[in-house]
């Protein structure tokens, strides 16, 4: 009985020593995990995204001009192919202001997804793809406000200056670019509200995560249109495959692509559905409802 005992002892202190090697492992790795099934750090309420100020966030590709802009009610036209069939395109027009991303066109689609365009808001990694097509994105709606951010080192090293040459071409583009002190508070906006350190848990934040603190920042009212809920994509039985952008038919599944991104601790990822966790919790507080599909 001894031997036995002595033997389960050593066993113990092996599966011991490998659990604390594991633990320390893991916290010197720098790496957080996703995915979370709650909003955790949420001690307090987030600051007023009203109150962080147009002014300083958003810098003039060109000039000395300033972003002044406030609308009552505004519209958020998501990329989703939840869209598709809609027939909104006329109440999207109707709106006082109106708010797409990227590279997501409107021509072929303006029976669904409408045509007036007050403000673009475009990421790093789609710059090119804008700016390439300025009959559709810049031409058509002369009067959009283009809202360009990206990584500070590298809007201010080349892209800025893409953007600058495409602007002398259009002399009637207005473009900003959001400043390096604004980009910081993104950041922290997401520690905040999530508990996860941006880098550390390997996450990119969307151009809907952007799209969103901007428009309440400018807007009383947001409605945001082709916004799956965070749950939508855990329904069993599963939803119906869609692809991931209106305009892409062949492009990635809408689920597939958001729950790879919130699982995957490989590589930088968008956290689409922990995105949407943080919307649902922002919309009493910020005056956002959501259709097509709606959120219960």
């Amino acid at each position: 009985m001894s031997g036995s005992t002595s033997q389960r002892a050593a066993a113990l202190g092996v599966l011991f020593a490998l659990i604390m090697l594991l633990i320390i492992y893991s916290s010197g790795s720098g790496s957080e995990v996703f995915p979370y099934s709650r909003l955790r750090g949420r001690a307090r309420r987030p600051p007023d995204l009203r109150k962080w100020g147009v002014k300083s966030g958003y810098l003039p590709a060109c000039g000395n001009k300033t972003l002044t802009a406030h609308c009552h009610q505004c519209v958020i036209v998501t990329s989703s192919s939840h869209l598709l069939g809609t027939r909104l395109g006329t109440a999207i027009d109707g709106a006082e202001c109106t708010i797409r991303m990227n590279d997501a066109p409107t021509t072929g689609y303006e029976v669904d997804v409408g045509n007036k365009t007050t403000f673009r808001v475009v990421a790093h990694s789609s710059l090119y793809r804008v700016l390439k097509r300025p009959q559709e994105f810049v031409n058509k709606t002369p009067e959009t406000i283009f809202i360009f951010w990206g990584p500070p080192a590298k809007m201010q090293k080349s892209l800025l200056k893409i953007i600058q040459r495409v602007s002398a071409s259009f002399p009637n583009m207005t473009a900003y670019i959001v400043s390096p002190g604004r980009m910081k508070q993104f950041d922290d906006l997401f520690r905040g509200e999530t508990g996860k350190d941006r880098e550390k848990s390997r996450s990119w934040l969307s151009t809907g995560w952007f799209t969103m603190v901007i428009a309440v920042e400018l807007c009383d009212a947001v409605h945001v249109y082709g916004m799956v809920p965070p749950n939508y994509c855990g329904h069993r039985p599963p939803p119906r495959r869609l692809p991931y952008h209106y305009y892409e038919p062949k492009g990635p599944d809408e689920c597939t692509t958001y729950i790879h991104n919130e699982r995957s601790r490989k590589g930088n990822h968008h956290r689409f559905i922990t995105e949407k966790r943080v919307f649902a919790s922002w919309a009493s507080l910020y005056n956002i409802t959501f259709s097509h599909p709606s959120w219960p």
